[in-house]
């Protein structure tokens, strides 16, 4: 205020001399001279108070009134030019005052620069950089804004994460994850009223705002999206299927906090993801179950680091013989407090946590330990270990595996590495980069679940594969079904058209062993031959066979 005092002062006493004109001259110790003292001082008052420090408020109220600086010299300056057209007025004051009509248009147009650059600075820093889409700073700047007006309706927010997102980025490279992401987020928005918000979080998360909705309308607009992801997204000539688990929170029923909203959705999405539901609406019984899912996040890290993890091994029967061909090892957890945990406990949780490649290292490490035991006993065993997406996109994969087999001086026979079908399809010159090494080292490698992926069969092919093992969910029902048994017998005489074995899971009653014995099947496993034991119990179980088998 005294810095634009001070200058009104002056434009006032500068007027006032302009319209005296040159005639009247000018004359000491005049009113004129009391005016342009009292605007220095008002000048100089205001620096010295420039220099203290000022709080964010009254900062912004010397940029409010300063915006009066500039206005109120065009005011004085298009005053002394129409005045000058009625009166006789100095060509000096004429000449000023149209300098500062010129400095004022400059400044005008700085400032509107100023404006346009700030609107876009602040347009960015509420967009997503990839997507486009509003991000977190802008969900956090509108919705508590809807919340706060809203009258006596209901809203919901929903919350979406994209299932097994990582293993694109692994397997395809964050490229095409990231034009996965927004092909996403133009297939979302295209599916949502124009009033909804939507909002990329960061990574595969995104989050739906929705005004005037409440429960059913919530669940309607979840199926919907899901609905609209499930059509495959075309890149790099592949087709991807994405799925995606949905968390909703309800406002007012569970708060009308954003904060509050955004980690209940949270906590039911994590819910719909372990149920594998599609989408879950928060309930109070919730908040446990994300406190248990902090909680044995860090027990699995504990798990890792402490030795808790230890193998079973199912053995595979060959079908010809009846002799045990190899094992599969599996992984469990010996919990200190819950027990012995199976994978469907964990594995999920170790999977969106990142730990899987730690896992993998744990279990090769186990698997041949024991492979090195038996081999010493003079029982060599061929030992199978599963891997996944996430640990095959490490080109120095086959030379650790190498590396660790050697260091036990064991046979590279002694491991088989099983790969998903899936990871195969997803990208296949790196599959065969990777595989092909691991071939040309000695180990053997089987594709895990065949015939549960939608890929081409022109893998088989392609890359350097020894054994195909057939899912469970095509042996179980030949019993039962015609054409089950067929597809088993078809693939079957697939595979070793090819050359390649093949081993059938799930054999669960001797109907089963009986007719993949019939159709020539390779080898077997199923709870009818074993289920899968600690290696002690393995021991025994093979003693008692081989004595079985003894003449009497």
């Amino acid at each position: 205020m005294l810095l634009i005092g001070g200058f009104l002062i002056f434009a006032a006493s500068d007027v006032v001399l302009a319209l005296m004109g040159r005639g009247a001259g000018y004359r000491l110790e005049t009113m004129l001279d009391a005016a342009w003292t009292l605007g220095l001082a008002l000048v100089a008052t205001w620096v010295d108070g420039a220099t203290r420090p000022a709080g964010a408020g009254s900062r912004g109220l010397k940029g409010a009134w300063g915006l009066l600086v500039p206005a109120a010299a065009t005011a004085a300056a298009l005053g002394v030019l129409i005045l000058g057209t009625r009166l006789p007025v100095s060509a000096l004051a004429v000449a000023l005052a149209g300098g500062t009509l010129v400095l004022a248009v400059v400044r005008t147009q700085l400032a509107f620069r100023q404006l346009v650059k700030m609107a876009d600075l602040r347009r960015q820093a509420l967009t997503d950089d990839l997507t486009g889409l509003p991000n977190r700073r802008a969900l956090y700047a509108d919705v508590p804004e809807r919340l706060a007006s809203r009258q006596d309706g209901h809203s919901a927010l929903l919350l979406l994460d994209l299932d097994r997102f990582k293993e694109v980025n692994d397997s395809l490279g964050h490229d095409v994850g990231d034009r996965l992401l927004v092909q996403v987020g133009v297939r979302l928005s295209t599916h949502l009223r124009g009033r909804d918000l939507l909002a990329r979080l960061g990574g595969d998360e995104f989050a739906v705002f929705l005004d005037n909705a409440g429960r059913d309308q919530a669940v309607a607009v979840a199926v919907k999206l899901r609905a609209a992801l499930a059509e495959s997204f075309t890149l790099e000539g592949i087709a991807l299927q994405v799925d995606v688990s949905i968390g909703i929170a309800l406002s007012p029923d569970q708060g009308d906090d954003l904060k509050v909203l955004l980690r209940k959705a949270d906590m039911a999405m994590y819910k719909a993801k372990a149920a594998r539901s599609g989408h879950h609406i928060y309930m109070s019984v919730d908040n446990s179950h994300g406190d248990d899912r902090l909680r044995t996040l860090e027990e699995l890290r504990i798990a890792l680091r402490d030795d808790q993890l230890v193998l079973h091994y199912q053995p595979k029967i060959d079908l010809t013989t009846g002799t045990v061909h190899g094992v599969e090892a599996l992984v469990r957890w010996k919990h200190p407090a819950r027990g012995l945990l199976y994978p469907e406990a964990f594995l999920v949780l170790v999977e969106e946590a990142g730990l899987m490649h730690w896992m993998t290292e744990v279990v090769l490490e186990k698997a041949l330990d024991q492979a090195a035991v038996w081999e010493a006993e003079g029982r060599p065993m061929t030992v199978a270990v599963n891997l996944s997406a996430s640990s095959l996109v490490d080109a120095d994969l086959p030379q650790r595996v190498i590396g660790m087999i050697a260091a036990r001086r064991l046979p590279a026979s002694a491991l088989m590495l099983e790969i998903t079908e899936e990871f195969l399809m997803a990208d296949r010159e790196r599959a065969r980069a990777i595989l092909t090494e691991l071939s040309a080292g000695g180990i053997r490698l089987a594709v895990d679940d065949f015939g549960t992926g939608y890929s081409s069969l022109a893998y088989l092919r392609d890359l350097p594969i020894d054994e195909l093992k057939l899912d469970r969910s095509f042996v179980i029902p030949m019993a039962d079904d015609l054409r089950a048994a067929a597809l088993v017998s078809s693939t079957i005489h697939l595979a070793h058209s090819l050359g390649l074995r093949m081993v059938a899971e799930g054999v669960e009653d001797a109907d089963a062993y009986d007719a993949l014995v019939r159709q020539g099947c390779d080898h077997a496993q199923g709870f009818f031959l074993s289920k899968a034991l600690p290696a002690d119990v393995l021991d025994e179980w093979l003693e008692h066979r081989r004595l079985e088998s003894l003449p009497v």
